[in-house]
């Protein structure tokens, strides 16, 4: 079985064909062409909480399982609030053949996962970016989105708001765009194009009344005890998720943000055409993601095809 740390799996992963590969793969789940059971997760005594996310795609012959612990209270501790490992399957046999680090694939395939909603639903001519959360995700989205959109500005709030602007620089450098940072509230939205909502807030972080007209809202975060956006955002705008059975399931595994709302249609719908995207430049649009198995395993096969050409990775037997 061959192994893939976090630094072999950051350096094989290719984010412009991860983004067009997600959608591809998004279509197939729209489609019913994957299998993909529900997440289950069980709950540790309220501080976390450990998910399995299998699936398996035909077309690709793709067979995984993706082990996950979501901690939000890590993140006081100085530890990452998700850590994963993802197992690969022969098809064939069902032998295990690869296992990868999984926070590094979590953190890249959400990226791709947003940059593919901006890419279908922002507004053409959207160039200013917000970042709310200044964690891995953070810096996975600026880059991802930087992809699908070119910016001219980049803003980072944070409740820590020196922190927020420690990034923004970092990225700004990186990127080559001006970019600030910003405590949490109207002043950092004021103005941004594109949102992407990167947190665990208990309280919401993205609120209706802060949200401007034709703006884009991806939100990733994902807290048993709580929710990233409040009630006037989700109504405000034009929803798309992955896979409604996913979003809408119960907490947590669902998303407790979108409870009672109206879901439009789902990311592989709008590409497969049997849903329409982003109606008018006027329009509030919102892609609210949960993860699904499928992007991880979509991710876990470039990283293992890329590993096997370039022979990189330990192999073990078990």
């Amino acid at each position: 079985m061959l192994v893939l740390n976090a630094a072999e799996v950051s350096a094989l992963l290719d984010m412009d064909a991860l983004i067009d590969a997600l959608g591809t793969a998004m279509v197939e789940l729209s489609l019913g062409q994957v299998s993909m059971p529900p997440r289950t997760a069980a709950s540790v005594q309220g501080k976390g909480l450990l998910g399995t996310m299998p699936a398996y795609l035909p077309a690709s012959r793709t067979l995984s399982c993706k082990l996950v612990t979501v901690f939000p209270g890590n993140a006081k501790l100085g530890l990452h609030t998700h850590q994963a490992v993802v197992l690969l399957f022969d098809a064939d046999t069902g032998a295990p053949k690869a296992m990868l680090d999984g926070a590094s694939i979590t953190a890249l395939r959400t990226a791709a996962g947003s940059a593919l909603a901006t890419r279908l639903l922002a507004r053409e001519d959207a160039s200013v970016l917000l970042i709310v959360g200044t964690g891995v995700q953070a810096l996975s989205h600026a880059r991802a989105v930087a992809r699908v959109r070119e910016l001219r500005g980049l803003r980072v709030a944070g409740r820590d708001a020196i922190k927020a602007e420690q990034i923004a620089l970092l990225l700004g450098e990186e990127l080559d765009i001006a970019s600030r940072g910003y405590a949490i509230g109207a002043e950092a939205f004021q103005g941004a194009d594109i949102v992407c909502a990167c947190t665990h807030a208990e309280q919401p972080v993205v609120q209706g009344e802060w949200l401007a007209a034709g703006m884009h809202v991806n939100s990733v975060g994902l807290n048993p005890a709580g929710r990233e956006l409040d009630t006037e955002a989700v109504r405000k705008a034009r929803v798309f998720v992955e896979s409604r059975a996913a979003a809408l399931a119960p907490p947590p595994s669902g998303a407790g943000d979108l409870a009672d709302a109206e879901v439009h249609g789902e990311i592989g719908e709008v590409l497969a055409g049997s849903q329409q995207g982003r109606q008018s430049a006027q329009q509030i649009t919102l892609y609210k993601s949960v993860g699904v198995a499928v992007q991880d395993a979509v991710a876990a096969q470039l990283v293992y095809d890329a590993a096997l050409a370039r022979r990189v990775g330990t192999e073990i037997d078990f």
